[in-house]
């Protein structure tokens, strides 16, 4: 299957670049005889009124074979010397060579949009959560709608992204509509340099960002103390509350404003609590399936004098009255024997600092830890209130990447648990004009990638061991086919753009030889010699077939290593 799906990545690609030459060729009068897809013998062949449409049986490769002096061997009547390949000008020569790579890098965007356009409905601009040390940190809350962005209507979170993306160190006016009221909020979105995959390539993107969530964390809890009242209720942590009094909850903002709003009476809790289940499935994989219970909780008493209080303080006030927070930095898997468990560490227990600061966020835990990944680090935790600690360091794990390069990686094996509400989306306003920017900006995103891997190569930054040839791209294409439509067109821009660009080098016999000769035709006023294109055609062909026995070679190590990798888990396996 994956053959065939090659084949069909292949063929259509090949097509969209001959087309594009032989497009040309016949707008500006170029006699045409065969339009090929496929060499060696021919499967199909249909002959038009003066040219010849085929099919070959080796799907590698087409052709536009056009009426030329150079090859002398078709007999040029006096009438069609003007409609000849060299009779035209250096422009329309250089227009015709050039329209076959052009048409693979604009494919693409074609296809990208495409994918884009099933994007019908995207997420609404609320506030979900909002990340510390942000700049929507104190300044924008959980449920916040933001409505407009220096008075620009904003309806959907992509045109929020939009609005900022460009506006970083810069005073931005953001409007809110909070409990019902419209407010200003004024704040400096912050630039943050993003490093790309893989890093070897040395790409960063730059992105303004104000620290906002559109997604809405679950009402799932902890319980830090076992004094408080929500412990001697019954509730532990990862309880996920679906109602209270009857009142279905899906959001824990929502949770937490109910509580809090609770002036000490007594109410009704209903929960699903996650029990862990390892021999299901056959013991394939660890799942955890879903308990219900009710319990009867009574908050502390509240001052009956307390003003309204924003989402951080009541979040505190939930707290200290019925001894709920959110169940973020409590460690729900700690895989024995790991560092963090010899640490001391256990399902359960609540993070509270390491090396010293303090954390209330699972990605700062991961950032810092990403930032120094071989340094020992000390983690301090609570267990039933009680404050424990201990060191530890990540686990370094090696790997081979898609280019069967090796690469060290160290690993935080604890993790947490955070669900998140089922999302509510709103439609899409303007499908087509979103579709075709993202299609425009991921293009330009591969052509980048690309151009890029092309120079780090060049460089001696990349191994030449990552440079992948046709058994790569077949089999690109076919696990991209069997995983769906989608994916197949995403792997098609992919190969499509890398397709234009090869063509594009100063290759002698490939397109951008051609245009080099052109170019110097243009300059000098005069063709290089024939010698002089034979000798570098024969030196352009040698370098191209290096490359593909490179490529091959590559292609091939890569799938050995694979068949050597899983043998040697088979092997493991058994002897276990």
């Amino acid at each position: 299957m994956e053959f065939v799906y090659g084949v069909l990545l292949v063929s259509i690609l090949i097509f969209i670049h001959e087309f594009g030459h032989f497009v040309f060729a016949k707008l500006f009068g170029v006699k045409v005889l065969t339009f090929s897809i496929g060499f060696g013998p021919k499967l199909l062949r249909v002959r038009g009124k003066e040219t010849s449409y085929c099919l070959g049986i080796l799907p590698f490769g087409g052709f536009v074979k056009m009426l030329e002096e150079a090859r002398g061997k078709e007999t040029i009547l006096p009438e069609d010397r003007h409609r000849t390949f060299e009779a035209q000008a250096v422009w329309k020569r250089i227009l015709i060579v050039l329209a076959g790579p052009a048409m693979n890098l604009l494919f693409p965007i074609l296809l990208y949009t495409t994918v884009y356009l099933e994007d019908r409905e995207l997420s609404p601009p609320v506030v979900g959560a909002v990340e510390p040390g942000m700049p929507a940190d104190g300044k924008l809350l959980p449920g916040d709608v933001i409505t407009a962005v220096d008075g620009v209507a904003i309806d959907t979170s992509v045109a929020l992204q939009e609005a900022i993306a460009h506006k970083a160190g810069k005073s931005v006016k953001i409007t809110v509509n909070r409990d019902d009221k419209p407010l200003d909020v004024f704040l400096v979105p912050k630039d943050e340099s993003v490093v790309l995959e893989p890093r070897d390539l040395d790409l960063v993107e730059h992105v303004a960002r104000i620290g906002v969530s559109h997604k809405f964390v679950a009402p799932v809890i902890g319980v830090p103390a076992t004094d408080s009242p929500a412990y001697r209720a019954g509730l532990r942590t990862f309880d996920r509350v679906t109602a209270v009094n009857g009142r279905k909850l899906e959001r824990f903002v929502d949770l937490i404003t109910l509580l809090s709003a609770n002036r000490g009476d007594t109410i009704q809790v209903t929960y699903l609590r996650p029990r862990g289940a390892p021999e299901a499935l056959g013991g394939v994989s660890d799942i955890a399936v879903f308990d219900p219970g009710v319990v009867t909780l009574t908050p502390l008493p509240k001052d009956p004098e307390a003003k309204e209080i924003d989402h951080v303080a009541r979040e505190r006030d939930v707290l200290l009255r019925e001894g709920i927070e959110g169940a973020e930095m409590y460690a729900a898997l700690v895989p024995e024997g790991s560092s963090e468990w010899q640490a001391g560490l256990r399902p359960g227990d609540r993070l509270r600092t390491l090396d010293g600061q303090a954390v209330d966020r699972w990605k700062s835990v991961q950032f810092a830890l990403k930032t120094h990944p071989e340094d020992r680090h000390e983690l301090g935790w609570t267990r039933d209130g009680e404050a424990l600690s201990g060191t530890f360091t990540m686990r370094k794990e090696t790997w081979h990447d898609e280019a069967g390069i090796r690469r060290d990686r160290y690993v935080f094996r604890t993790t947490n648990w955070q669900s998140f509400a089922i999302e509510k989306f709103v439609k899409n306003p303007g499908r087509i004009a979103y579709a075709l920017t993202r299609g425009l900006r991921e293009t330009g995103r591969v052509v980048q990638f690309i151009v890029v891997g092309f120079l780090r190569i060049l460089q001696g930054k990349v191994s030449i061991a990552t440079v992948s040839g046709p058994i790569a791209m077949f089999d690109v294409a076919g696990e991209a086919g069997i995983r769906g439509t989608t994916y197949f067109l995403w792997a098609m821009a992919l190969v499509s753009v890398n397709l234009g660009l090869v063509n594009l080098l100063p290759v002698p016999v490939l397109d951008g030889g051609h245009l080099l000769f052109f170019l110097w035709e243009g300059i000098s006023r005069r063709p290089l010699s024939r010698r002089a294109r034979e000798i570098a055609s024969l030196l352009g062909m040698i370098l191209l077939i290096g490359l593909a026995v490179l490529s091959i070679k590559n292609d091939v190590a890569r799938r050995w290593d694979a068949v050597g990798s899983t043998f040697r888990e088979t092997m493991d396996h058994k002897l276990k």
